[in-house]
């Protein structure tokens, strides 16, 4: 097989993850990466370049090799997986191949170090700070509120909170991934894996998204579907939410790295903390399952462990 046979191969494998399992073409995206890196590693271990030609000794050896060059736990047994993936749909394909040479072989051991967040005085000054007045720059300053309060009080991820429309629109072939429902107090967005979920609003929440739409209209340019816009009128960006988020808690001077991410695993903290319903959070997370949400319990437990270290006379440690 030559090297454009591999390429081929892996178009009509992506293909099919794209089509057929329905993955998100950003998932398919990094598949693709993975699996032009193993046919890199083909091509500088056998002369032909043959994807069907590596082994299980090969696949070893990769893995170490990524683990000498510093690369993460996490990411090496993603590159794995997806390699796995791979063999086994070629082996579909290609009644030669007997066996999975990815089968056996383990990505070092990661630590599992708990999510970042806030305590609730920090989250509750980062995400009220900063009413605005009557300028343009007040205008980005509800956009930034109405966005920072939406984050913590429902727990979106950042990419479903730059999905939302201003309301389920439903026009020729445009059909909503996520919306705000003002009259019920609710959000329903898109998660990972196509599955949806409706997520209650906050009262805080709900009021900084009343001022923003009070002023949302004089950014307003020809997409009017996007619930928030950026300073030229288009859907707001991802990555220009992150910027936004870690400048102001910067000015406000948070001693933290401060992502959209965090006000997502606040959220999940705090609520846990307050109701110890782990299927509840379960739930308004989005999480398939209840062992991704279980790390809360570890991040609760924690804080109580500093809380009892901090307070009890006997729990002090002798210096």
């Amino acid at each position: 097989m030559s090297a454009a046979g591999n390429q081929e191969l892996i178009a009509i494998y992506l293909d099919t993850l794209l089509t057929q399992r329905k993955l998100s073409a950003h998932t398919v995206e990094n598949y693709g990466r993975d699996l032009a890196e193993l046919l890199q590693m083909a091509e500088a271990t056998n002369k032909g370049g043959t994807v069907a030609a590596i082994g299980h000794f090969h696949i070893r050896k990769f893995a170490a090799q990524m683990h000498a060059r510093g690369l993460n736990a996490r990411s090496i047994a993603r590159k794995l997986s997806c390699w796995r993936g791979f063999y086994d749909w070629l082996a579909q394909q290609d009644k030669d191949l007997v066996s999975n040479p990815v089968d056996g072989v383990k990505a070092p051991k990661r630590a599992k170090p708990l999510p970042k967040a806030l305590s609730a005085d920090d989250a509750v000054h980062l995400v009220a700070n900063g009413t605005p007045g009557r300028s343009e720059e007040a205008t980005l300053q509800r956009c930034n509120r109405a966005m920072f309060e939406l984050l913590y009080s429902s727990g979106l991820r950042v990419s479903e909170l730059a999905g939302l429309d201003v309301r389920y629109i439903k026009e020729g072939e445009y059909v909503s991934q996520g919306w705000i429902d003002a009259t019920e107090h609710d959000v329903t967005v898109t998660g990972k894996g196509g599955k949806m979920r409706t997520v209650p609003i906050g009262g805080a929440a709900m009021e900084a998204l009343k001022d923003w739409l009070a002023v949302r209209d004089t950014l307003l340019k020809t997409d009017t579907y996007p619930l928030f816009l950026s300073e030229r009128g288009t859907r707001m960006s991802v990555r220009v939410v992150q910027l936004r988020l870690k400048a102001h808690a910067q000015a406000l001077a948070i001693p933290t790295d401060v992502h959209p991410h965090v006000l997502r695993h606040s959220f999940a903290s705090h609520v846990l903390q307050s109701s110890g319903d782990l299927r509840a959070v379960q739930e308004m997370l989005g999480h398939s399952a209840i062992t991704a949400t279980q790390v809360y319990t570890s991040l609760d437990f924690q804080r109580l462990s500093q809380v009892y270290d901090a307070a009890h006379p006997r729990a002090q440690k002798k210096k």
